[in-house]
């Protein structure tokens, strides 16, 4: 039998601030229970309304700021505290990227029991427009008549009606309503759930996901839609392999690593770092860290397109990229001799599968290694790495927990040291936070990793 929902409290509440939680929510108490607050910040005293009231703790959202942090900054978008696309608007950018690194640095110590020895500075790039990559919600509602383009409410499964969104790509952010309105006009506007956008440097790509085919004269408002925004426009009627552009829309997606004299080319669906600054700033941070030397070889694993494996052939003796997916390995082989690097082989193998890992030791010696796992992490492979020789490691992490669990493995069980650690503000204003974190085999003193602070 279910338990009856607790009636929410009619009055607002008074409530000071006592930090911020993971999720970037403000954390205080109300008769000795934990309150949730969504907008507000550490150190405020706010008036909030309950919104959900649990067991251990309950949820409100800020009706009025009493007392201000010094860190509160009005939000720049009309949208903010709707739109589920952003939680960290009203904190200032300097504040956001100290808060990341203090979640960093309370996740590896409760989670992992380690502390790098030394901290590396956060890296942080611009906090508008950065956004490259982006799925968005298509909704036609009826009560408002109209279609609806943007990031699920807060909460919510509904789209958030946008006018625009200054987090995406200008090219895309800007334009939101101009593609509201041709997919209003489509005959097959209530087959429309998702638009997918994918840029690189050049031209911005639109890839409508349509549950029916569309009519000649929906095509062609698609195609009016490209000629007045320069949005080039992509459908998928199925799976990824469906996905192709309208007639005259094809184009080449690239991005450049130009410290590394590296260019990568990318299809619409393909895995791609969403900031383009950050990605530039975390390979130069991942170069400097890992060090390699042009008599070593280098193991990357995950390596997608090649994102880290192609600039450290410039330098490496030798690399060899391991991924899962087949498509990503055929183009990342591609863009290896589009780069002339003869020196860099990927491979297709289950990263988590025994039977794939079991063949590694007949691919020799690899004295560095370089691990950019999705949010599950790398455990199932990290048992592999003294085996086949490496000593030093750099790990790239979307998911701090996981990052967490694995550095425990390293340094507790196989003979690894934490030698330096820092966040990476790749969505800003949102509570994501990436990290990167280089470990060394237990031995020598060896000098300070590079930029550690």
């Amino acid at each position: 039998m279910s338990r009856r929902r607790r009636p929410l409290p009619e009055h607002p509440v008074e409530v000071d601030v006592e930090s911020l939680s993971h999720d970037g929510r403000g954390l205080g108490h109300v008769d000795g229970k934990a309150v949730f607050i969504d907008g507000a910040l550490a150190g405020e005293r706010v008036s909030a309304r309950y919104t959900r009231l649990q067991r251990h703790y309950d949820e409100a959202r800020v009706l009025e700021v009493l007392r201000a942090a010094p860190e509160r900054t009005p939000p720049r978008c009309p949208h903010f505290g709707v739109c589920g696309g952003c939680r960290l608007q009203h904190l200032a950018g300097d504040a956001q990227v100290r808060f990341k690194q203090g979640i960093l640095q309370d996740v590896l110590a409760r989670l992992g029991k380690v502390a790098p020895e030394n901290w590396l500075a956060p890296l942080a790039g611009g906090p508008w427009g950065y956004r490259r990559k982006a799925r968005l919600g298509v909704r036609f509602v009826r009560k408002k008549g109209r279609v609806l383009v943007g990031f699920r409410e807060r909460g919510t499964s509904l789209v958030t009606d946008l006018t625009r969104c200054d987090i995406l790509h200008p090219d895309c952010g800007a334009q939101l309503p101009a593609i509201a309105a041709a997919l209003q006009d489509l005959g097959i506007r209530e087959r429309v759930p998702q638009v997918e956008l994918a840029i690189g440097e050049g031209p911005a790509v639109l890839v409508f996901r349509v549950l029916e085919r569309p009519s000649p004269g929906d095509v062609a408002r698609l195609e009016r839609l490209a000629a007045e925004t320069g949005l080039h426009v992509y459908l998928q009627e199925g799976g990824i392999e469906t996905i192709r552009p309208l007639p005259r829309q094809e184009v080449t997606l690239r991005y450049t690593l130009p410290h590394h004299g590296v260019h990568i080319d990318f299809e619409p669906a393909d895995f791609t770092q969403v900031n383009l600054e950050l990605n530039r700033l975390m390979v130069d941070q991942a170069l400097a860290l890992l060090d390699p030397q042009p008599d070593e070889r280098v193991l990357d694993l995950f390596c997608g397109l090649g994102n880290f494996t192609l600039p450290l052939a410039r330098r490496a003796a030798g690399v060899l990229g391991i991924e899962a997916d087949s498509g990503l390995v055929a183009r990342a082989r591609r863009n290896a001799e589009r780069n002339h690097l003869a020196n860099a082989r990927f491979e297709v193998a289950d990263l988590y599968g025994e039977a794939a890992l079991s063949s590694w030791p007949q691919q020799g010696r690899f004295e560095k290694a370089l691990l950019d796992p999705p949010r599950t992490g790398a455990l199932e492979v990290l048992g592999w790495l003294p085996r086949l020789g490496v000593e030093r490691l750099v790990y790239v992490s979307c998911y701090p927990a996981t990052l967490a669990r694995d550095a425990d493995r390293l340094v507790h069980g196989l003979g690894y040291r934490l030698v330096a650690a820092g966040a990476m503000d790749m969505f800003p204003h949102t509570a994501h936070i990436e990290a990167m974190a280089l470990f060394e085999r237990a031995g020598p003193h060896r000098a300070p990793a590079h930029g550690a602070a």
